[in-house]
Formats: structure tokens, C-alpha cells, sequence
């Protein structure tokens, strides 16, 4: 069985797996617990174990195309959480467990945008200062919020269709990010990393941005 899963979770599946489950295919937004304790006692275990790979893989697919660093994070987990239950490391129960957990963590971070006050695509920035680290925390959320309203004011203002190819504008992207960057006090040994997490953030966004 572990084999039948391995190969139905390396590619796509041909059968509908939310209607073989009977369920309807759920926005992941709006996520209740009630439907996750639903799927993760569902006496199928490949079944439910394949409505919520499913049901993660086409979020984080999504959140791709306007987030990266939230979209690499999300994809990381949960390969690693596929792979732990293909080396048999965990059994059915406890990959179905961890599943449910990242899917309730995608619902959160979803929500954390929007309790912060931020917009989609500066949230996107948000994330891209490696707020989680502890030497970019302590400048607190208001303070990084800031920063990502400014950067995403900027880098909207100097897009251009092909600005991805054109050095000179790379160039004065980089050195406008860095500024930003600077002037909020963003720590000094953080700031090349972050910048480039920017800019690549910015490759994202910038086919609805350029004019």
C-alpha cells in the first residue's frame, strides 16, 4: 500500500480524490477544525491521507504565484512530512496527524496578513524580511510592517515589463531596497540576504505591477 500511495502522491491524481471521499472541495481559507478532525477520522487512511496532500499541494501552488517565501516554507514541510511516512518513519495516523497541523498553520498564516492590516502583496514583502528571525523580530511587527509598505510602494513605482532583464534597473532596485533597509534599521548583517529575498518576492509580483 505504501507503494500505491508513493506513486498517486509523485503525480496527479486521475480520479476526483474529494469526491471519491464524498466531500466537497474546500477552501482552505476558511478551513474549520470540525472538517480536518472529519478528514483525519476518516477510516480510509490513503483517502484521507490523499484529500489532504491534495488539498495542500493545490494551496501551496496557489500561494506560489504571490508569495514566495510563505509558498517555499509550506512546500518544504510538507515533502518532508510525505517523506518521513515513505521511509516509514511515522505510520498512516501520525502523517495524517501532521498534515491536519500544517494545514491549520497555512489557515493561520493566511489570517496573520490580514490581522496585521496588510494587504496581500505586503504581506508577501512582510514575509520576505525574515520576520521570524530574532535578530529581525525585535524590531516588532508595526516596525516591519512599515518597512513592507514601503518596499512594496517603491519596488510598484520601478517595475517595468522587462525590468527582470535589465540590469541597470536590477541595480537601482537593489540599491533602493537597501536603503529602505538601512534607514528602518533593519540589522546590517541581515540586509543582503534580505534584499535579494526581496527582489526575488518582487520577480513574483511584478507581472501584475509593471506597466
Amino acid at each position: 500500500m505504501r507503494q500505491t500511495i508513493s506513486k498517486s502522491i509523485a503525480s496527479d491524481e486521475v480520479i476526483d480524490i474529494f469526491a471519491a471521499a464524498g466531500m466537497d472541495r474546500p477552501d482552505i481559507s476558511i478551513l474549520s477544525d470540525e472538517f480536518l478532525a472529519e478528514v483525519r477520522d476518516m477510516p480510509h487512511r490513503k483517502l484521507a491521507l490523499e484529500v489532504l496532500r491534495k488539498l495542500l499541494s493545490d494551496e501551496i501552488k496557489t500561494r506560489s504565484r504571490k508569495n514566495l517565501v510563505q509558498s517555499r516554507s509550506f512546500a518544504d514541510m510538507l515533502d518532508k512530512t510525505i517523506k518521513k511516512y515513505q521511509n516509514r518513519s511515522i505510520n498512516a495516523a501520525e502523517v495524517i496527524s501532521e498534515l491536519v497541523n500544517l494545514a491549520k498553520e497555512m489557515r493561520e498564516a493566511r489570517e496573520r496578513g490580514k490581522s496585521l492590516g496588510l494587504t496581500e502583496d505586503e504581506e508577501a514583502f512582510y514575509e520576505a524580511l525574515e520576520v521570524n528571525d530574532s535578530a529581525v523580530a525585535v524590531l516588532g511587527d508595526k516596525a516591519l510592517c512599515a518597512i513592507a509598505r514601503e518596499l512594496v510602494d517603491a519596488v510598484r513605482r520601478n517595475v517595468t515589463i522587462d525590468w527582470t532583464v535589465k540590469e541597470s534597473v536590477r541595480a537601482k532596485l537593489r540599491v533602493m531596497v537597501k536603503k529602505i533597509l538601512k534607514k528602518s534599521g533593519y540589522p546590517p548583517d541581515k540586509q543582503a540576504q534580505a534584499t535579494e529575498t526581496v527582489l526575488k518576492q518582487a520577480e513574483f509580483l511584478c507581472a501584475d505591477w509593471a506597466v
